[in-house]
């Protein structure tokens, strides 16, 4: 559920500035960004001048607020993409992009203690075996090898995946203004009260716990984070909810629900691997236990994505089926629910 495969930038033009290009004035503001990079941000429209496109020879004006959208392609990268040959669930397929259903439990990229089996191992895996050209090609600028937007290892459900620079910029652009849409189910803990509603709450990393995220009302920490929920089906002590994310922070929506105190069902990190609502006799007891062995993760899924293909302009909508273990929680509790 993270999406910061780019940077905004925002400088506003100083007097001694201005009549520069924009791209020599960009250069000389960010650090390791080259000219030619910013001109092919140029060509892609993806360099404004007060919120208008503007080429790369745009001579600048004082006071002028120019912003750029830099692709973040050089995270990790001394790390070499080693191919392995892990299964992948591949939806859709075409030569700019490719759409992956993701199983629970596989880690997306390389780092933190995790340098094999993930899925971008799995993706140059998947490349080199059919002979792709994309792991040559993208993957000596970018050895995420075109990842839009990253998942939490045990969430599943559906990731974009660019197969050219220009198909990353592109989709990545639609992230950061709201175009693209991403839906997930989650079963949280508690019966949550309003049908409908919006979370706005700054996300940011727990300097108590540098694992987890926290939120921060006073909006002078973190980033900001909006997510909107709409109730499904109740079960009396949890509810399955639809998430619709309008950013893309790391454990999002995880934070988020338990912010307004409906903790993600059995998510360890923030405390949901524990009876929160209920009673405490043995059979209630053993059931949630019996939920906890159905479905060993978090019970998040992101079930839907759509965006506008980078080259064809065409709508895509996915859907990816509930996996076999949200299913089976899903079903525990609508069973339990009818004997409350």
């Amino acid at each position: 559920m993270k999406n910061e495969s780019y940077k905004h930038i925002k400088v506003v033009v100083n007097k001694e500035d201005e009549l520069l290009r924009v791209d020599k004035f960009l250069t000389n503001k960010i650090i390791n960004v080259s000219r030619n990079y910013i001109q092919q941000m140029s060509n892609l429209g993806y360099i404004l001048a007060n919120n208008c496109p503007v080429k790369s020879s745009y001579k600048i004006k004082y006071r002028d607020e120019i912003s750029i959208f830099i692709i973040n392609t050089d995270e990790s990268k001394d790390l070499k993409i080693i191919p392995e040959n892990i299964p992948l669930n591949i939806i859709y397929e075409d030569s700019y992009i490719m759409a992956i259903d993701k199983p629970a439990g596989l880690v997306v990229h390389p780092g933190n203690g995790n340098y094999t089996g993930t899925l971008i191992n799995a993706i140059a895996w998947h490349y080199m075996s059919t002979n792709d050209k994309t792991l040559s090609v993208l993957g000596s600028i970018d050895n995420r090898l075109g990842l839009v937007h990253r998942m939490d290892k045990n969430t599943s459900g559906l990731l974009i995946i660019a197969k050219n620079f220009n198909a990353k910029t592109n989709l990545s652009m639609q992230f950061f203004k709201k175009t693209a849409q991403r839906i997930y189910l989650a079963l949280v803990w508690g019966d949550v009260k309003k049908e409908k509603g919006t979370i706005k709450c700054n996300i940011g990393r727990n300097i108590h716990n540098r694992v987890s995220m926290t939120t921060f009302p006073n909006k002078n920490y973190g980033k900001q984070a909006i997510t909107h929920y709409r109730v499904l089906e109740r079960f009396g002590y949890t509810t399955l909810i639809e998430c619709k994310l309008e950013t893309g922070r790391t454990h999002q929506i995880r934070v988020h629900m338990k912010y307004v105190g409906h903790i993600l069902f059995n998510d360890k990190c923030y405390g949901g691997n524990k009876i929160l609502k209920g009673n405490n006799n043995t059979k209630y007891k053993q059931f949630i236990q019996n939920c906890f062995i159905a479905c060993p993760r978090h019970a998040l899924h992101a079930v839907t994505l759509k965006f506008t293909h980078p080259k064809t302009y065409k709508k895509i909508s996915l859907k990816s089926p509930l996996p076999k273990d949200i299913e089976l929680l899903i079903k525990k509790w609508r069973n339990f629910s009818k004997k409350i």
